[in-house]
């Protein structure tokens, strides 16, 4: 595992100088959904199998293949299950901030990303779970060691690896996986990194998330997953988004290095987090 080593601030010490977290809470299992009518009932089916306790919150954003009215079903057949029926399209990162959103309102102390394609491996999730009871947030890693691709061709391997390796660089963090989408939040992480100052979406969403995160002093480690690409639906990936997120990325690195040279504080641009609400990059998202 690998990860940031700076101590979170809420976080206590025993007498040993040893960090001390609280108990995780109740888990919720955030699932945004965009036309994913043949795959919604089936990842569900397995969250519930490999974590009976958790709650599954499907957020969905008025799929006109009839996405919504599976999970809708769903929840009436299973009391875990929960919908939230957004508008319209509106990209990853805005479904996934409603999601904490709502989870943190309803009192869960664990709130976790997930793939509805089955790219995210249910079967996994109990590893994250057990890894955050010593973290603040704990991602899911394809490019650590026993981390996995499967079906994926070389170019597109290449194209993430890399895409992790420019981030890491430029924003000077040591996560291996920036653009993972397997992610396990405590409640008080999310409450800490400014959540509502968080305008990007799609790849950034998740590489913006993970940076603030270590900046705000949250520990944050890597565990090996599998990730499969999926086998049902369309892929949401596009060489726009790439080109958006590499540029997003670059804006940021820079900025925060300009700002450091001259002893200001570290800000984002407005026009930065205005611009992201309507780029290519709000409309289609996922892991890269």
């Amino acid at each position: 595992m690998e990860g940031a080593e700076s101590g979170p601030r809420r976080a206590r010490q025993d007498d040993g100088g040893r960090r001390k977290y609280g108990p995780l809470g109740s888990t919720l299992v955030i699932i945004p959904t965009y036309n994913e009518a043949e795959n919604i009932r089936p990842i569900v089916t397995r969250v519930r199998e490999s974590v009976p306790d958790a709650h599954i919150l499907v957020a969905d954003d008025n799929s006109p293949d009839g996405t919504g009215k599976v999970a809708d079903e769903l929840a009436v057949e299973d009391d875990h299950v929960k919908v939230l029926h957004r508008k319209g399209k509106e990209g990853l990162g805005a479904a996934y901030l409603a999601g904490f959103r709502w989870g943190i309102e309803h009192g869960y102390g664990v709130l976790v990303e997930m793939d509805a394609d089955g790219s995210h491996q249910p079967e996994e999730l109990p590893r994250l779970l057990t890894a955050l009871k010593g973290a603040d947030l704990v991602i899911g890693s394809r490019w650590v060691p026993g981390g996995r691709i499967v079906n994926w061709p070389k170019s597109r391997e290449f194209i993430s690896r890399g895409g992790s390796t420019y981030s890491r660089l430029l924003l000077d963090v040591p996560i291996r996986d920036m653009t993972a989408g397997y992610r396990a939040f405590r409640k008080e992480t999310l409450e800490g990194i400014g959540m509502d100052e968080v305008a990007s979406q799609g790849y950034c969403f998740q590489i913006d998330l993970a940076w603030r995160a270590i900046k705000a002093g949250f520990h944050v480690i890597e565990v090996p997953v599998t990730f499969i690409e999926r086998e049902r639906g369309e892929s949401k990936m596009s060489r726009d988004i790439v080109t958006e997120a590499a540029w997003r990325v670059m804006s940021w690195g820079v900025g925060t290095r300009v700002n450091k040279v001259l002893g200001r504080k570290d800000s984002r641009d407005s026009r930065d987090s205005k611009d992201s609400k309507d780029s290519k990059d709000s409309k289609d998202s996922k892991d890269f």
